[in-house]
């Protein structure tokens, strides 16, 4: 997507808001997000707005690692075909002497010039031998179909990109979205709805093949799905085979305008009742960059955030491992 207006650049010691945003998420009720433990994987989502394409600074990239590496496996979205934002990061992730081995793996462009990427701790998460895209065969379009949607299915805008992991014994696909948005009309909601239960349907025709390569599948990302209510067609879209979505701790939706609810972590019901442990959404603007917040408008302030760092928040889960 086209780049963001840019603002004059934010002046600000990045270690001093890191510790701010730790604060913010120990001690702001509902932002409580797990510590790291052996037996736990913590899986974030994260579409870090026009990331490659926008300038920021060292400084920006400096904190959007430090929210990453709270994580032990993130799927990103919004990645340019330009790759110096996301190298900015990985510089960041991998500089610390902790013990951490944070890896990537990322798709080649598709619309909008956008990759998507998985970033996870090598130390604790191991990438399996299963990388690719999610395409449907032209014989199987006329199975992506919906009650009330005319228009056909004709492939993705961009590709999900699929990628197994295995945690402990926890293994499992991962199907990293950024899903079709358009314009506000009904022709490109029937496109991301059809696109959406292409997602679900893929998902519930693995998990009862008997050649699956993982007994799991998660798809993750930015569905953007205006609401997650049985009244949206893009939810509806996606629940209709039968994957749910989790209950958040936080009461905030992934977006910094309008609390949008484009983000989801979606899975099945014995998923939900093996592994799952919780899930919620971080909405970092909360407790970053008070002294901007104070003295500017809350549109300015959001006006910031998308440039910097994103207009989109973090979402969470975590599972038991062991």
């Amino acid at each position: 997507m086209p780049s963001f207006p840019k603002l004059p650049p934010l002046a600000y010691d990045p270690a001093a808001e890191i510790a701010a945003l730790e604060t913010y998420r120990d001690t702001k009720p509902g932002r409580a997000i797990p510590a790291k433990a052996a037996n736990r994987l913590l899986l974030a989502s994260w579409n870090i707005a026009n990331l490659g394409l926008q300038k920021r600074l060292p400084r920006d990239y400096q904190l959007l690692a430090a929210l990453i590496g709270w994580f032990d496996l993130i799927a990103v979205q919004e990645v340019n075909d330009n790759l110096s934002g996301l190298d900015a990061i990985m510089a960041d992730l991998r500089a610390p002497t902790d013990g951490t081995d944070y890896r990537i793996v990322f798709s080649d462009k598709a619309g909008n010039n956008e990759r998507m990427a998985f970033i996870y701790d090598a130390a604790k998460v191991t990438l399996l031998d299963m990388v690719g895209e999610l395409g449907i065969p032209p014989t199987d379009h006329k199975h992506i179909k919906l009650p009330g949607v005319t228009r056909k299915f004709t492939g993705f805008d961009r590709n999900p990109y699929i990628a197994a992991f295995a945690c402990g014994a926890f293994r499992f696909t991962l199907v990293n979205v950024h899903l079709y948005y358009g314009k506000d009309s009904d022709d490109d909601r029937d496109r991301r709805s059809l696109e959406t239960y292409a997602v679900g349907r893929f998902a519930d025709l693995r998990r009862d093949s008997g050649n699956a390569y993982t007994p799991h599948v998660i798809a993750v990302g930015d569905f953007n799905m205006p609401k997650a209510a049985h009244g949206d067609p893009i939810y509806k879209a996606l629940v209709k085979r039968g994957l749910k979505l989790p209950k958040h701790t936080t009461k905030v939706g992934s977006t910094i305008y309008e609390d949008a609810e484009y983000d989801q972590i979606a899975f099945f019901p014995g998923l939900k009742q093996s592994r799952y442990l919780q899930s919620g959404v971080f909405d970092f603007d909360g407790g970053l960059l008070k002294a901007l917040y104070d003295s500017t408008t809350p549109g300015k302030f959001r006006a910031y955030m998308r440039y910097y760092f994103s207009d989109h928040r973090i979402l969470w889960a975590a599972f038991k491992s062991d």
